[in-house]
């Protein structure tokens, strides 16, 4: 009888924890080669990290929590949609992808609100759920500055702080979503990243 584990044991051990740790990259190749299981995976990834991005952007008198799940369920079953015509050119570029997609549908939601007047009927219809993770991390007074500097960053710094910042991603899932080979280095990133845009915010209030 052998004191050793069985050769059986190992491959069926790596192939369970396969799954979870398959980059979003693989998965929307796969997704794109009409694979449902790995698109199912791709959407449950990325549907409750929308959400919070969305929850982060939305102004208080334009944001209600089916809101913000519509709108992100909206701007992923687009972004699958079209998965086809998508170029995954790097690790980040789906969550880039789904991002702006869903960005797009928060600027007209809060377009519509302004339109409707919503402001007039906020304490009737729609109670305020206290601030945004955003607005906590910076303040209110801060938004316009912060998207100011933010749009003056290098794309990588850009999404360093949206995964770990507005989307609050784990810093595992930074790593992933960036396509960072460790966790220290995604930390790294972040780090560097909101260096930078403490500088550019800084440099802003000087002009």
């Amino acid at each position: 009888m052998s004191d050793h584990p069985s050769a059986e044991s190992t491959p069926d051990a790596s192939q369970e924890a396969r799954p979870d740790a398959e980059s979003s990259f693989a998965l929307v190749i796969r997704a794109r080669t009409g694979d449902d299981e790995a698109l199912g995976r791709l959407c449950a990834r990325y549907l409750p990290r929308l959400q919070r991005w969305a929850h982060g952007r939305l102004p208080v008198w334009a944001r209600g929590g089916l809101e913000t799940q519509d709108l992100a369920q909206e701007a992923l079953f687009q972004a699958v949609r079209h998965l086809n015509s998508f170029e995954p050119r790097h690790e980040g570029a789906f969550q880039a992808y789904v991002r702006q997609a869903l960005l797009n549908r928060i600027r007209d939601a809060i377009r519509r609100s302004r339109t409707r007047g919503q402001t007039d009927t906020l304490d009737a219809e729609r109670p305020a759920t206290g601030p945004s993770p955003l607005e906590e991390a910076i303040g209110q007074q801060a938004l316009e500055q912060y998207e100011a500097a933010m749009e003056r960053l290098r794309p990588e710094d850009r999404e360093a702080i949206i995964a770990r910042i507005e989307m609050g991603l784990e810093y595992s899932e930074v790593a992933e979503a960036l396509g960072k080979p460790s966790i220290p280095a995604a930390h790294m990133a972040v780090s560097r990243a909101l260096v930078k845009l403490a500088k550019e915010m800084a440099s802003g209030n000087r002009t």
